[in-house]
């Protein structure tokens, strides 16, 4: 027996060593499943053209920092090394070149311009860096008026104006970013007057370092580390005046920003991540990290796309912040970048400036990049028949695109369809949009069966009744005679006291029913995780295992019991291994009596409804506390304070034994590897 015991134990802990291995996103074109893994996807975009400047009479680009597609269909870069603004055609043909201004009678000239953007109106304005000013001008390069460094009490001592990036709304509002300025975006009026910082990003510290801020004298509080906003380093305006935002820091928790008017940030994040680019701390590859935004630009349908400068990659995503599709990366061949400094929408074209290799990029869509594109307009257009019909064709292009499964949700979710709409959306992950779903599928049919249902209910609730009553009388004072050994762990959860001290002292507990129970826990943590109702259910298929359930519920278990009955025989404890088996055992049936009925109450709730869940879930584990105090105490026979000590003592014990239990396979581990390495060695000699 006591090697079955050991061998038992060392499967066990061996098959609780075991994990699965990560994937990580390669160059490729990909998106991440819900579970976070990266899956493999078509590209969406495809090189169309590299365009240099060698064959242009201007001359070739030299550092490009910045770019802009006019309402005028034509494109405007700021060309920073040639300390230019080259504008081009369509085809991408220079059609313009704007180097100098006359100015007050005398002639002017750009400085290292970073920053453009073209109005309504085709006036051209640049964020003159190397001059530190704004200037605006007309479509053919007049100068319409100059903007030079702002005075305000809003602005900090020492504050240095240098204008990189800059946009204008509907309302020939101008906002701006000065490098170094962390207070936020600097918004002008249409005078030119300035009003104020808007949007201003949060400060990121660190509890430990605030901490010692606070402790901290004057003198050594100035020699630290100052907490201040993150920077801004680009920005644009929608069709709506809203403006998206991007900031450069590492692991930032909102790298991407949608203000309005107020400064508010209002992009929508229902998507499976935040829009941040590549998901978490990725390890594949040469470079590690999260994504790095550089710039943002929005786009149709509600679409926007964000230039990650850490690895080249172009990260489109839909208003509700869902990963539509990704492409591009770092490396010396055409389709990709060396440092890519900005990117820009002609009509459905993406341009990408790459300022190391002095050219711009032209992108088209393929046919998987249209339909996405297609369907999206067409959904935000309320079009669901051709919505869905697109998504459909993308399905057949990538059977594991999520977004298409919940884009097809949508539109059948508008037109009615919602038990049709609930498998799509269960399709593609969206426990917000199946609960919506569901909520109106139950409704239907609350209302088209009203009636059967309340029948249902009054007979359930009456055979109930009625099956209590009978099996009370004819076996009212034989009830425990006959099943004593069933009766006593159902007793002992509603009496603890008494029932543990029949379980004791009368020999009313049962081995074998003990283990029953613990069975049953097993089963039971198995139906949760496979059937509980999609909306609470957050276990991925692919990685359920049942014999986990063994890690989980019996090793603890047998860990449990061993290391109160290895702790309490030293501290006086009166309890019996078999008791202490017993008493933990039957104190786990409160989770049995729950989870069962909870996976069925999990398939008829919405995710709004979810708190009664989770509320059973605490009462089940506070019960199952107080009885395996109440059964500790019982069985030792402890004072309160003492038994509170011996669980919190046991806990410890525990640790100690996985932690020697984990050295001695490690060292096991090892000897076999050395003993391996030997027999291969005189192997090879002989």
């Amino acid at each position: 027996m006591k090697r079955r015991f050991a061998l038992f134990m060392i499967v066990l802990l061996l098959a609780s060593g075991t994990g699965a291995a990560q994937v990580s996103a390669d160059d490729t074109s990909y998106n991440y499943s819900y579970w976070g893994t990266p899956v493999p996807a078509p590209a969406p975009y495809a090189l169309e053209q590299v365009v240099y400047g060698n064959d242009w009479s201007a001359g070739p680009l030299s550092s490009p920092q910045d770019m802009y597609a006019g309402p005028d269909g034509r494109l405007y870069v700021a060309d920073t090394g040639n300390s230019r603004i080259v504008i081009l055609s369509g085809d991408m043909q220079v059609e313009k070149v704007i180097a100098g201004f006359e100015h007050d009678g005398k002639e002017d000239s750009l400085n290292q311009p970073q920053g453009i953007f073209v109005d309504s109106e085709r006036h051209i304005y640049v964020a003159d860096t190397g001059n530190r000013r704004i200037v605006e001008l007309d479509a053919n390069g007049k100068l319409i008026r100059i903007m030079n460094e702002p005075k305000s009490t809003l602005l900090r001592e020492g504050f240095q104006y240098s204008p990189v990036k800059l946009a204008v709304d509907k309302a020939k509002r101008l906002y701006v970013i000065s490098q170094g300025s962390y207070e936020g975006i600097m918004e002008f009026d249409s005078d030119g007057v300035f009003n104020g910082f808007i949007g201003t990003n949060r400060v990121k510290f660190s509890p430990v370092d605030l901490f010692w801020k606070r402790i901290s004298t004057k003198a050594q509080r100035d020699q630290m580390q100052q907490f201040i906003p993150i920077e801004f380093n680009n920005l644009d305006v929608d069709e709506n005046g809203f403006i998206y935002t991007s900031t450069s820091e590492e692991d930032s928790d909102q790298p991407l920003k949608h203000l309005n008017p107020s400064g508010t940030d209002i992009l929508r994040s229902k998507g499976y991540f935040p829009p941040k680019g590549d998901v978490g701390n990725l390890e594949g590859g040469s470079v590690t990290g999260s994504s790095i935004f550089i710039d943002v630009i929005p786009d149709q349908g509600g679409m926007y796309s964000g230039l990650d400068s850490k690895r080249g990659r172009i990260f489109t995503y839909d208003k509700d912040g869902n990963l539509l599709y990704e492409f591009g990366g770092l490396g010396s061949q055409q389709e990709n970048f060396r440092t890519p400094s900005a990117i820009e929408m002609l009509g459905d074209r993406m341009l990408v400036l790459d300022k190391d290799n002095n050219r711009l990029s032209v992108f088209a869509p393929t046919t998987y990049g249209s339909l996405i594109r297609s369907a999206v307009a067409a959904l935000n257009e309320g079009q669901t028949e051709r919505s869905t019909a697109d998504w459909e064709k993308v399905l057949q292009l990538n059977a594991n695109f999520d977004v298409a499964y919940i884009g097809i949700g949508k539109s059948l979710l508008k037109q009615g369809d919602n038990r049709e709409a609930m498998t799509y959306f269960k399709l593609g992950n969206s426990r917000e949009y199946y609960s919506e779903a569901f909520k109106r599928y139950r409704k239907e049919v609350v209302f088209d069966h009203f009636g059967l249902i309340v029948l249902v209910i009054v007979l359930a609730v009456a055979v109930i009744v009625a099956g209590v009553k009978l099996a009370g009388r004819k076996t009212k004072g034989q009830f425990y005679q006959e099943f004593g050994i069933v009766r006593n762990p159902l007793y002992t959860i509603l009496h603890p006291f008494n029932g543990f001290w029949e379980m004791k002292y009368e020999r009313k507990g049962r081995l074998s029913v003990a283990f029953i129970i613990v069975a049953l826990l097993v089963i039971a943590m198995i139906v949760k995780r496979q059937f509980n109702g999609f909306v609470i259910n957050f276990n991925d298929p692919e990685q359920l295992n049942s014999l986990d359930e063994l890690k989980f519920i019996v090793l603890p278990f047998l860990l449990w019991c061993i290391a109160n009955w290895s702790l309490t025989t030293l501290m006086d404890g009166e309890g019996k291994f078999t008791e202490i088996i017993i008493a933990t055992a039957y104190s786990l049936l409160p989770l049995v009596l729950i989870y069962f009925p909870q996976v069925l109450y999990s398939n008829v709730i919405t995710a709004d409804e979810s708190s009664f869940y989770y509320l059973l879930n605490t009462v089940a584990l506070i019960w199952f506390v107080w009885l395996l105090f109440t059964g500790t105490m019982t069985v030792h026979q402890y004072s309160a304070g003492k038994t509170i000590v011996t669980m919190l003592l046991t806990l410890v014990v525990m640790g100690i034994i996985i932690f020697l239990g984990v050295l001695f396979f490690s060292m096991l581990q090892q000897m076999i590897n050395f003993v391996s390495s030997i027999y291969k060695e005189i192997s090879f000699r002989m």
